[in-house]
């Protein structure tokens, strides 16, 4: 992802979730928020609810893999994280497409 670095301190995730604005749907919740910097920083939260590692990380790959084709056209200088619901391990490829896409169009981050 060119313009985008992983969001990996816990800090971090705890500012976005008690600072940052938030955009629901049946499957994920988007968090985001400025940071000043001239890229974005982005991490993904899968709860042990949705169930062992296998399923979390077929979950995270899907949200990972939709939100990497909206990061081209992303606005730049915002931290995102994404939480899956459990409702998510159910969900098609294509419906995690469509819901990161309009939670992003609708929270103004897209170009």
């Amino acid at each position: 992802m060119k313009n985008t670095v992983s969001l990996n301190q816990n800090t971090l995730f705890k500012k976005l979730y008690y600072r940052g604005r938030t955009q629901h749907s049946s499957i994920l919740i988007v968090h985001y928020m400025k940071n000043g910097l001239k890229y974005n920083r982005f991490g993904i939260t899968v709860s042990k609810k949705i169930g062992k590692a296998v399923k979390r990380n077929k979950v995270r790959r899907r949200i990972y893999e939709a939100f990497r084709m909206y990061e081209p056209s992303l606005k730049t200088g915002f931290d995102i994280v994404i939480v899956a619901k459990s409702s998510a391990l159910e969900a098609e490829f294509a419906r995690y497409h469509r819901v990161i896409g309009g939670m992003l169009k609708k929270a103004g981050l897209l170009e």
